[in-house]
């Protein structure tokens, strides 16, 4: 009866609308209670479900039921951003197109030195450490970086060229891997088409290059030739040989048409990419930036350029020690511009054909090579001779060999004196750099000639006047005494210099000038990496290479009070040092240069007469005091004849590599090498 009453009570609570049907429930109460009161053929077989309400015929919901619809699948977003996609890609086409019609690539070479010097920058600042994360070593990591560097440098050439070869002229502060690199930055650079040559003539001077130089490139025998293919091709111009109506020969050089839109924009990027590496490397050079950009910049203008050689022609001339020893090419200015600058031609062999100097001479008695003091430049013909070309020949080479005096084999040379020739460069930017305070401050082999003059002596040619230093006074007097106290070991007096520049380490920046090691203070002992594992050898370089950053920060000490100047007054010293090497090193370098030093503080005209009478005293002394470092020089000649050794440069470089190393500065790689 319990089991009765309780069945009725879970029937009545079953609604119409319940999922349990009455069977069904009937049927699980019976089993629970009974389990095997059951059929085993009814416990298995489906019950039928009766439905206790009223019957219903089946109909479909109602909207209102179903709740909201869900929209079809459309694939706006995916739409969106192929959209998006194919805007961003016409823009940049666009922009692209442009840049290269318009701005000849600024904003494209731009983009590339911004992404590469962010490359550049997060990959030191990851693995510049003694056992970096993502490189084999430091050495790797150097060698990665330098490599980018050296194709950002030459895929985007122009002023990024020129700026590669400023750096590599002090690259010996930098690793061996950047100073290898660095080193190929001296290769010609290609030449623009003669329609680009022709564009920059018509927009300077408003007229064609026939009409400008009066030449014909039809053989017209009224005009004068002009060779269409350059003659030389640098990183910002190129030089085309030209003859005149009037029979001069000339040298036309003419910018390359895309500096003028490139120069702002690589400078700015200079600027950038300077500030972020002084700041991500803790090296206090970015003050220097913009003198650097002022100088580089005005090395674009031609006009300024002819100003710095007529004015470098005028000293030149009325210095009696260097008059007839040095020649400055005359520059036309009626056919000079901004871009283009017209000079006198100069036949002689460059600086780097150390054999075509020193062989004999072959050209005849009391002759001089072509051009030089009178020497015709061809002695075969007389006059101006024109000569026909094909009007679709741009590349016809019309200028006369002029090779007659290596005589008839081809072996023959300018039969000059290296000691001389190097004496006479040492002399010119001595003079320049103490006496005048106007220094040429590019005097790479390229850019100086030599010649034979008719009495058997070498005359020097110096071109490319565009990157000078002006010196005021005060640091013209300073530096001379600087190199006086170096030279006497006066470490009081150079310390006292050094630090009215700002430069907290001494004998560094004394090391550094001479291009020799100098030791009037303390020097750290040598790191030595002989009998270490490999774990400590990683952690020695990498405080070698920490040890330079400090190095630098101590040479340019208080980037406010160090004189701008001296960067690139260095840059000079380190080429004329390179140059001597280069040769042999047939003079004694330090000795001629602290001459002019001394010599400078006496005959200069803005130093009052009680001091120079006291300067002249001084420098008779000094004269005594250098003739020790002759002994040092003879002894490396002698050392040098027997084949036992380098000349005098490559002692002191030997010895700067050594002294390099206390401050983690691998010296290896030659200025000119490569």
């Amino acid at each position: 009866m319990a089991s009765m009453t309780s069945f009725a009570r879970a029937l009545r609570s079953t609604t119409p609308t319940a999922h349990l049907t009455t069977g069904s429930i009937l049927r699980s109460h019976l089993l629970r209670r009974h389990p095997h009161s059951l059929p085993h053929s009814a416990s298995t077989q489906p019950v039928r479900a009766v439905h206790p309400g009223a019957y219903q015929p089946f109909v479909p919901p109602s909207p209102s039921e179903l709740g909201k619809p869900t929209p079809a699948k459309t694939y706006d977003r995916s739409r969106k951003w192929l959209r998006r996609l194919v805007y961003l890609s016409l823009a940049t086409g666009l922009v692209y197109a442009i840049d290269t019609q318009f701005y000849a690539s600024s904003l494209t070479r731009t983009a590339h030195t911004f992404t590469l010097g962010l490359i550049v920058a997060l990959d030191y600042k990851i693995n510049f450490r003694p056992n970096p994360p993502l490189a084999q070593s430091i050495n790797h990591l150097h060698t990665r970086n330098a490599e980018r560097l050296s194709d950002l440098l030459r895929q985007n050439g122009g002023l990024y060229l020129k700026i590669g070869q400023a750096i590599a002229m002090q690259s010996a502060i930098l690793p061996p891997e950047f100073q290898k690199m660095f080193s190929r930055m001296f290769d010609d650079a290609p030449q623009n088409d003669w329609k680009d040559v022709e564009k920059v003539i018509r927009e300077d001077f408003g007229k064609s290059p026939e009409e400008v130089f009066g030449v014909s490139f039809t053989g017209d025998p009224t005009k004068g030739v002009m060779e269409r293919k350059a003659r030389a091709s640098a990183s910002v111009a190129q030089v085309h040989w030209a003859r005149l109506a009037d029979g001069r020969e000339v040298a036309v050089k003419i910018q390359k048409r895309e500096i003028a839109q490139q120069i702002q924009w690589d400078l700015w990027a200079f600027k950038v990419v300077a500030w972020v590496y002084s700041r991500t490397f803790d090296i206090p050079f970015y003050s220097l930036v913009p003198y650097v950009s002022e100088r580089l910049f005005l090395e674009t203008d031609f006009e300024n350029e002819a100003d710095n050689s007529e004015l470098m022609a005028k000293l030149v001339a009325g210095e009696s020690r260097l008059r007839n020893r040095v020649y400055i090419p005359k520059v036309y200015r009626e056919l000079s511009s901004k871009r283009v600058m017209t000079a006198e031609w100069i036949e002689g062999v460059r600086l780097w054909d150390k054999d075509a100097i020193t062989r004999s001479w072959r050209g005849g008695w009391r002759q001089g090579s072509p051009g030089c003091h009178g020497t015709p430049m061809d002695p075969h013909q007389s006059g101006s001779t024109s000569t026909k070309v094909s009007h679709n020949t741009s590349a016809a080479q019309l200028k006369p060999a002029r090779d007659h005096w290596r005589g008839w084999n081809g072996r023959g040379g300018l039969g000059l004196s290296l000691k001389e020739v190097m004496t006479t460069m040492v002399d010119l930017f001595s003079a320049q750099m103490f006496l005048w305070g106007i220094l040429h401050c590019d005097p790479h082999p390229g850019n100086i000639f030599v010649r034979r003059k008719p009495s058997g002596q070498p005359e020097l040619v110096l071109i490319d006047h565009g990157l000078y230093v002006h010196m005021d006074p005060d640091l013209r007097h300073q530096y001379a005494r600087f190199w006086k106290a170096l030279l006497t070991f006066d470490n009081a007096a150079i310390r006292d210099i050094v630090k009215q520049w700002g430069v907290t380490n001494p004998d560094i920046f004394a090391s550094v000038t001479l291009m020799r090691p100098y030791q009037g203070g303390d020097l750290s002992t040598q790191q030595h990496f002989k009998g270490l594992s490999k774990k400590d050898r990683a952690q020695r370089h990498y405080e070698a290479q920490q040890a330079a950053r400090k190095g630098i920060r101590q040479i340019l000490g208080d980037e406010n009070k160090w004189p701008k100047e001296l960067i690139f007054i260095g840059r000079n010293l380190r080429i004329v040092q390179a140059n001597n090497q280069f040769l042999g090193s047939p003079v004694n370098r330090i000795k001629i240069t602290g001459t002019w030093a001394s010599r400078a503080l006496v005959e200069s005209p803005d130093l009052p007469l009680s001091e120079k009478i006291q300067n002249y005293g001084r420098h008779l002394l000094f004269r005594l005091v250098l003739f020790t470092s002759d002994i040092f020089f003879y002894f490396t000649k002698i050392r040098q004849f027997l084949r036992l050794g380098g000349g005098m440069e490559d002692s002191l470089e030997a010895q700067m590599q050594s002294m390099a190393k206390d401050i983690g500065v691998d010296l290896q790689q030659s200025v000119f090498e490569g």
